[in-house]
């Protein structure tokens, strides 16, 4: 294999054409960074300000994370066609919370989250396909059809919650389960600043305290809860120190490797055992709360616009790996085309997959069994689907 540019040529229309191409030597291997120091509350060290991504990594989160934001907009059109209907809370501009987090724990360790789940549900494991043919109730769907937006699911994914805050003590039990098992394993349970106020919260935290639980709990602040700004909210917004008496971060949370970082140092922190941790991540969404709302009438397009130009998680990896040479334009072009293609054959599928039939409407009430009885009588036994 040659380490200097590579000669390729190329016909296009009958006309010959020379183009070079770099070759996978040219390209920095490795990098170093500066980031944000997070804020600390009853810690005496603090995450990592200096870390390192290696290229094989950036171009796996630049893809992740374009991958969200596409699936996301595609899902946008497809509401506004109608062809997505009830719920569906989207989650653009907060892709760095998703793909950081992961960076950070283990696909063996645990997560939970509330309804804005589908970049989660892809990190998890599920496929675009799978997703998009969920949001649009197919049969293909990652839970048949039957979950829509706000319950998707796959191996140690306990979905997307419509409940607000309900997840957080859900996820107490499941890293209860974790430290009875002995397996090394924790949970994390995500709510937004919306869900902060809710007294189950401080319940679940005053268990996974008392009980020394390897939980992390993470408030995505993406600073309005529906239409409603945290300082209108919260008497306090400090929420990394929400805990009190549970050590507390608050991180960047459209800076992917200050969330990887502080996810790692959480991760650490828990299977130490020395009990849970609390992370704020302060992030952002562009869409409204739902598509039910616009998302303008209680903030303004500019400061939208604003966060875009000044905060975007992928304009920053992006920036950071073009000007330390870890990649090239064209190359993470070639990443945007693939994904783009990648959607819009998941977005075919959603729309032409036969939707469940109505005799499967009790079927997965429990895992691996027949459709639910009542009292003695199969009940959906005598409905048949007519599509």
């Amino acid at each position: 294999m040659l380490n200097t540019a590579a000669i390729l040529t190329f016909t296009c229309q009958g006309t010959a054409a020379v183009a070079s191409a770099r070759t996978y030597a040219d390209f920095t291997q490795q990098a170093s960074f500066e980031i944000k120091k997070c804020d600390v509350h009853k810690l005496d060290e603090s995450p990592a300000t200096e870390v390192v991504m290696t290229r094989e990594e950036g171009l796996k989160y630049y893809r992740t994370m374009q991958t969200i934001r596409r699936m996301e907009l595609k899902a946008d059109q497809l509401y506004k066609q109608k062809i997505i209907r009830g719920f569906c809370h989207l989650y653009d501009g907060q892709e760095a919370c998703a793909v950081g987090i992961e960076a950070g724990i283990n696909l063996s360790d645990h997560l939970i989250t509330a309804y804005r789940a589908h970049g989660y549900t892809l990190t998890r494991g599920g496929t675009v396909r799978e997703i998009m043919a969920e949001l649009t109730g197919r049969r293909g769907g990652i839970a048949k059809g039957k979950g829509g937006s706000m319950h998707m699911y796959t191996k140690n994914f306990y979905g997307g919650n419509g409940i607000v805050g309900a997840q957080v003590p859900l996820g107490a039990g499941v890293a209860l389960a974790c430290k009875i098992q002995g397996n090394n394993e924790l949970c994390v349970s995500l709510y937004g600043d919306g869900a902060a106020n809710q007294g189950q919260i401080f319940e679940a935290y005053n268990m996974a305290a008392l009980w020394k639980l390897p939980a992390i709990f993470i408030c995505e602040n993406n600073k309005y809860g529906m239409g409603t700004s945290v300082e209108r909210s919260s008497a306090s917004t400090d929420y990394y120190k929400r805990g009190d008496y549970i050590p507390g971060l608050r991180v960047d949370g459209m800076d992917l490797l200050c969330v990887r970082e502080a996810t790692k140092f959480a991760a650490d922190h828990c299977r130490a055992g020395k009990g849970p941790i609390l992370m704020e991540l302060q992030t952002y969404r562009y869409h409204g709360h739902s598509m039910s709302d616009p998302g303008v009438s209680y903030r303004t397009r500019d400061e939208i616009q604003e966060v875009r130009s000044k905060s975007d998680p992928i304009s920053m990896l992006k920036d950071r790996m073009l000007s330390n040479n870890m990649a090239s334009v064209d190359e993470l072009k070639e990443i945007d085309v693939s994904v783009r293609k990648e959607i819009e054959d998941a977005a075919q599928f959603a729309t032409t997959d036969p939707e469940p039939p109505l005799e499967e409407l009790c079927s997965h009430i429990f895992h691996n069994e027949p459709p639910m009885e009542v009292r003695g009588v199969n009940i959906w036994s005598k409905l048949k689907s007519s599509s």
